[in-house]
């Protein structure tokens, strides 16, 4: 082959070759994975969402990004919010990522909420519950993937406040999450009928609940509310059937339970636990295959809600890269919010202009140990909440951009 047929098949090379991969920055789409890797939501997140956020990539990379360079990178914010902040200015200012997935713990989206609005990117939070992210603090780069405190409250406390459990009394993490998450669901309790009678507030990643369960039984609430999530709900709840607290005479209501907590459980001590989740890996084939391939790189484990929708907003990052021809921040935000969400995870979603993703959400009741036919068959559905309702309506948000 002369060298002049090689010149015209590296030119015809770069005719036919996809034009927005030039128009990368630096020629890499970089997506960092901020999580708690050690800690107590490490379990639903963590190790395992960098897991969905690889798998996105690969799928995207087979379909269509197919010749785009594509790093995933990851880090421990140790749910300290300097510590997030930190790692998110880093990878902004030095290490040129694109955007970032995953954040659990509302404390941390927060800081990286701030930082984004500043200095760019793109930030996906599917672990975080705050609403905060799309109301007050909402950015146009910002979105909230998942759930939030107002989707989880709608669905529990409402729920069990309009089924004749009218007084509540909340045991509630001390942080930006719990006290969202209180406060929403409070608020539900009362636009039904109900009344709170007090809460107390525990540091997080607690060990010891008793003084806690013992001043909720005091109280003579019909509910104790756990406003609280991963570990601290696990801990809580198996103290609390030590406590005698078994819904014969004090109802224990986990308003944020994921499936890698009902597995820390055991069917034995979760069994009749009713929550809300917006992904479940038994719930279709689509579902199920995923979560096959999950399994098969993280052992013995199925994806929880957060870590499926790191995989979703992962997807939807680089199909939105991949449509805008560009890595740039406000192009590809702008494709995000058109673009359709279609995945393994979600259904009837879209993006709305305060960043909130919505999409149905489910009531899944934690089956009895006779009930599981098979490895991870730990729920059953109950009810569907349709996106519409499932997250606090627009016309409530405080986001500037929907103001504006």
């Amino acid at each position: 082959m002369n060298k002049r047929t090689l010149v015209s098949i590296a030119a015809a090379a770069l005719l036919t070759a996809p034009p927005a991969w030039a128009q990368m920055s630096d020629g890499v789409v970089r997506i960092g994975v901020l999580t708690d890797m050690s800690g107590p939501y490490s379990g639903m997140g963590g190790p395992g969402s960098v897991v969905a956020a690889q798998m996105a990539i690969d799928d995207c990379l087979a379909a269509a990004c197919k010749g785009m360079k594509v790093e995933l990178i990851s880090a421990d914010h140790q749910n300290k919010a300097d510590i997030g902040a930190a790692t998110a200015r880093q990878w902004l200012e030095q290490d040129k990522v694109d955007a970032m997935v995953d954040l659990t713990n509302s404390a941390v989206s927060l800081a990286v909420q701030k930082l984004i609005k500043e200095k760019g990117g793109i930030a996906m939070y599917s672990g975080p519950a705050t609403t905060k992210l799309t109301n007050e603090e909402c950015a146009a780069n910002g979105f909230h993937w998942m759930f939030d405190t107002y989707s989880q409250a709608a669905v529990g406390a409402a729920g069990l406040t309009r089924a004749g459990f009218k007084s509540w009394y909340f045991l509630t993490v001390d942080y930006a999450f719990g006290h969202s998450l209180e406060k929403d669901a409070s608020e539900q309790v009362i636009a039904n009928g109900g009344t709170v009678l007090g809460n107390v507030r525990h540091p997080l990643n607690n060990a010891d609940f008793s003084s806690f369960l013992l001043q909720g039984q005091s109280s003579k609430a019909q509910v104790i509310g756990l406003a609280n999530g991963g570990q601290d709900t696990v801990n809580a709840v198996k103290q609390a059937k030590e406590f005698g607290i078994d819904g014969k005479t004090q109802k224990l209501a986990a308003l944020l339970v994921f499936l890698s907590d009902v597995h820390a459980l055991g069917l034995q001590t979760a069994q009749g636990l009713s929550y809300a989740d917006g992904f479940y890996w038994d719930a279709d084939d689509g579902s199920r295959a995923l979560a096959s391939r999950f399994e098969a790189k993280v052992k013995g484990a199925k994806p929880t809600m957060v870590q499926g929708g790191v995989y979703s907003s992962t997807l939807h990052y680089l199909r939105s890269v991949a449509a805008a021809g560009t890595d740039d921040w406000k192009k590809v935000a702008e494709t995000m919010r058109t673009l359709p969400i279609k995945d393994a995870v979600m259904n009837n979603a879209s993006i709305r202009p305060d960043g909130r993703v919505i999409h149905d959400m489910y009531v899944y009741e934690v089956k009895a140990p006779a009930e599981s036919k098979y490895p991870w068959d730990y729920l059953k559905k109950v009810g569907t909440v349709p996106a519409a309702e499932a997250f606090q309506p627009l016309a409530k948000s405080t986001c500037p951009l929907v103001k504006g």
